[in-house]
């Protein structure tokens, strides 16, 4: 099948030798950012639309010393999603594949739920829980995890009619490359989008002969230690998360995804980013395109997705009118916060300010809802909604540390850090339409159903 040829693209060879004052301040303060969120390595890649800047600092392995450089590989999680999705819209373009076609007439194991779309894939619309943790899915295979996953008792929704953050979705859409192409997923990926855009592959368990990778790391906040921590993700969900790359790889998927590189079609990439109906990401961001998370800054849409593995942040943030394309990596849990601090550099650096969040309207005083309080399923994972002991309602998922909610009148929640009192963006409570009540809950993008009451 015929692809878009090649297109130039920056590398750590293509950036000038000669440091530029921008290269110099985005180094200082990326070194400066990692030693205060012991983050023992990261990387940085700026394009403004006129000038490349890569930045990279630290250690690749703690224990080894081994240093990050501009191309050590990082696993992405879940920003890998956003190379299955252009993979599979490759595979639209060229017609192998409809949006709208139900993807139970391509793989029999998703035959219960005939309603689901390639688009509702892409979009976290179809209804689909997130899937089994990655202990239980280890000895799976694609089939038995769908056939598991994807049944008319677990779905949360009508396709198409909200939004839940989903695992299994993009295993259906690895599936479907699979099935289309004739390869294993991570061979699809490969050739048609990986080695067009310039990247060398690497994946979680078959990494890149001599590419240097890096590993992920825990913070001991008892002793301050910070050490290597194992990846532990099921091979069956390679297309949701199984990725390694560099910040300079997710700068060359940024850039085609706004139409700075001819291996996604404009149109293609046009596609990917428009905001699809239903999916209201909540605290995940503003809203959502087909495997590219949307945020509206300054009236402009921004495309990209965030991703963690164990112990890694990855990020990646793009706008097409401007151009203007970031890219991160970092090896510690801690480099979420070590990227939002980034994001305000760059922004004071460039005046263009970088989305890390979904925006957040005044939403009002925060109010009582003791009718959210219940029981809420996603799988088999279980929400559970009680009184707490600070008169809040308080959440706990799988019996984990039960965490604060404050509600407010529009039905959307924050969680409260017990530690520190913080509040994040939690999610939001939906109404049954028919009679008004509570019945689903979305937290961190992910919807349950509510089971029980009280």
């Amino acid at each position: 099948m015929p692809y878009p040829t090649r297109m130039p693209y920056p590398t750590a060879a293509s950036i000038p030798p000669r440091p530029s004052p921008l290269h110099l301040t985005l180094q200082d303060g990326l070194d400066a950012l990692a030693r205060t969120h012991r983050v023992p390595g990261a990387q940085l890649a700026v394009d403004t639309g006129t000038e490349v800047v890569s930045v990279h600092t630290g250690t690749a392995d703690a224990v080894r010393g081994t240093p990050f450089t501009a191309g050590t590989a990082v696993p992405l999680g879940s920003v890998t999603k956003t190379f299955t999705a252009a993979t599979v819209m490759l595979l639209v373009d060229d017609e192998d594949l409809d949006l709208d076609e139900s993807v139970a007439d391509l793989l029999p194991e998703m035959r219960d739920l005939p309603k689901v779309t390639v688009r509702h894939l892409l979009s976290h619309t179809a209804g689909l829980p997130t899937g089994p943790d990655s202990d239980t899915a280890a000895g799976l295979t694609a089939s038995r995890y769908l056939s598991a996953a994807c049944t008319a008792d677990d779905a949360l929704f009508d396709p198409g009619a909200d939004f839940s953050y989903s695992n299994a979705g993009y295993v259906a859409a690895g599936r479907l490359i699979e099935t289309v192409t004739g390869m294993p997923w991570h061979e699809a990926v490969r050739v048609l989008l990986l080695e067009p855009l310039g990247i060398t592959a690497s994946f979680l368990g078959d990494t890149a002969p001599g590419r240097p990778v890096a590993a992920g790391h825990g913070l001991n906040t008892a002793t301050g230690a910070v050490r290597p921590v194992r990846q532990n993700l099921a091979a069956v969900e390679a297309p949701a998360g199984g990725l390694l790359a560099s910040a300079l790889d997710l700068l060359a998927l940024g850039r085609a995804l706004i139409c700075r590189s001819a291996v996604v079609p404009s149109a293609t990439a046009a596609v990917m980013r428009r905001p699809e109906q239903g999916a209201e990401a909540g605290a995940l961001a503003d809203a959502w395109g087909l495997g590219t998370a949307l945020h509206l800054q300054a009236g402009r849409w921004w495309c990209g997705h965030d991703g963690n593995a164990q112990g890694t942040s990855c990020h990646l943030r793009a706008e097409p009118r401007s151009g203007v394309v970031v890219a991160f990596t970092g090896n510690a849990g801690t480099a979420t916060a070590l990227w939002r601090d980034l994001s305000d550099l760059v922004t004071r650096l460039t005046g263009t300010r970088i989305p890390t969040a979904p925006a957040r309207p005044d939403r009002g005083s925060p109010v009582d809802l003791p009718e959210c309080l219940g029981t809420y399923r996603n799988g088999t994972s279980e929400y559970r909604i009680g009184p707490g002991a600070d008169g809040l309602p308080a959440l706990s998922i799988d019996g984990d540390l039960h965490l604060p909610l404050i509600c407010y009148p529009d039905l959307s929640c924050d969680l409260v850090d017990p530690a520190t009192g913080r509040r994040e963006p939690g999610g939001r409570f939906h109404r049954d339409p028919a009679d008004g009540s509570i019945d689903r809950v979305q937290i961190s993008g992910r919807t349950a159903r509510r089971v029980r009451t009280g």
